[in-house]
């Protein structure tokens, strides 16, 4: 279970963002990311019976740091203020599709699929829809999948046809997009619950089909 504690921590972070607050608070904060650690592995190992290709995934080579990179940043902030984590069969720093778990008071949430495409994957992507797009459009606009997450997130999104496709091309709304990710957002009280893992393993369920367009595109 995730404890409403690493939540308050997270908060207090927020409002003590400091490396001299959070270097008295270090040891704390080791105890929730063990406690996230965890958390993590027991995830993948429910979710590795619907997934094999994270079955040999290791939480904590999905934890992302708690420092922030601030050398080209407006925000000088030295920590985040939310736990994440990541997994894809490529591990979190892979160009494959995954699923992303972002904890933070008041704004957390799951994701799944890829985010900030690099130009070649991308490509990829984009061919495999223009080719498959009867099996892409019956995973993306299914009834279920689009009460859970919604349409795909437009951030980026292309105003006109990228290069080498029409713009009477049937798939061009999707062909316009640059990242490829779904998401739902999560409310407190159901990440401190200990119904939280079943809930989480099911959400990732939803998500393998899309995910696995992706990946396909990328093999």
């Amino acid at each position: 279970m995730i404890s409403k504690d690493s939540l308050l921590f997270l908060e207090q972070l927020s409002k003590n963002n400091n490396k001299e607050w959070f270097d008295i608070n270090r040891k704390i904060y080791q105890n929730y990311r063990t406690e996230f650690i965890e958390f993590i592995q027991q995830w993948i190992n429910e979710l590795s019976h619907f997934d094999t290709e994270i079955e040999n995934i290791e939480a904590k080579n999905c934890i992302f740091r708690i420092n922030r990179d601030i050398r080209f940043s407006k925000n000088k902030q030295p920590y985040k203020t939310n736990f994440g984590a990541y997994i894809s069969k490529g591990g979190k720093k892979s160009n494959y599709g995954g699923y992303y778990l972002h904890l933070e008071p008041n704004n957390c949430f799951f994701g799944a699929g890829i985010y900030e495409t690099e130009p070649l994957e991308l490509a990829k992507i984009r061919q495999e829809i223009d080719y498959n797009f009867k099996e892409f459009k019956t995973i993306v606009e299914n009834q279920k999948f689009q009460k859970t997450f919604g349409t795909l997130n437009i951030e980026n999104k292309l105003k006109k046809a990228p290069k080498g496709y029409d713009e009477n091309n049937e798939a061009i709304e999707y062909l316009k997009l640059k990242n490829f990710i779904i998401g739902t957002r999560i409310e407190d009280k159901m990440i401190c619950s200990p119904n939280f893992n079943q809930y989480l393993v099911e959400l990732s369920k939803q998500s393998i089909p899309f995910i696995r367009f992706l990946n396909q595109a990328l093999d």
